[in-house]
This record gives structure tokens, sequence and C-alpha cells, in this order.
């Protein structure tokens, strides 16, 4: 099976961090450089997980960063360059449905 995203889809990448002032960095920083096209930082979740064989429990703040999918390689290497975790999550999810001139705003914004 491929798992390539449709070229002409907007894709909306997940990631976490543990502070807010890391999630309102990562937003300017990746909407200034035109990497995606909006950033959302939505307000403490709370995660849980295993993490070097114990499990952890840790209040944390989600991004959700909208780009065209053609962009999400560039993204992804410029996140883990600024990201604060040693493994972050990076996780993007294909549109099945985007309106044509949001798509369309969305390409104009990502260099």
């Amino acid at each position: 099976m491929d798992s390539q995203i449709a070229p002409s889809t907007l894709v909306v990448v997940m990631t976490t961090v543990g502070s807010e002032a890391d999630a309102h960095r990562l937003a300017h920083t990746l909407v200034a450089e035109r990497y995606v096209a909006c950033a959302q930082v939505l307000p403490p979740i709370t995660s849980y997980y295993r993490w070097q064989g114990s499990l952890q429990r840790e209040a944390e703040f989600l991004l959700l960063l909208k780009l065209p999918s053609t962009a999400y390689p560039r993204l992804e290497q410029r996140l883990r360059e600024l990201h604060p975790y040693q493994e972050p999550e990076i996780l993007a999810i294909p549109a099945s449905h985007v309106s044509t001139t949001y798509l369309a705003w969305a390409r104009e914004q990502v260099g």
C-alpha cells in the first residue's frame, strides 16, 4: 500500500510541547518562516505515554499546524530542528475535504 498523501491535499500536523512558551515560540516561528499556513495552540492537555520504560503523565500543549501536503517534508525537518523534545510527536493527518479557497490561501502562505 502506498502511504503517500495526494499532493493537492491539506494536512493537519499535530505536535505537543511541555510549556506554553515553547508552543507559542514554535507556532510563531513556523508561520513567520512560512512552513505552515496556520498554527493553533490549544490549552493544556494531559498526555499518558511510556518513555524509557516508565509510564509518564504530563501536562502538554497541543499544536495544530495546517499546510499543503507537498510542504510536509520541509516542515518535518524544521520542526525537528526547533522542537525541545528528543523524540517529538509529528503526526500528519490528511484532510479529506477542504474548501478550495482555504486550500488556495494555505498554498499562498507556505513558501
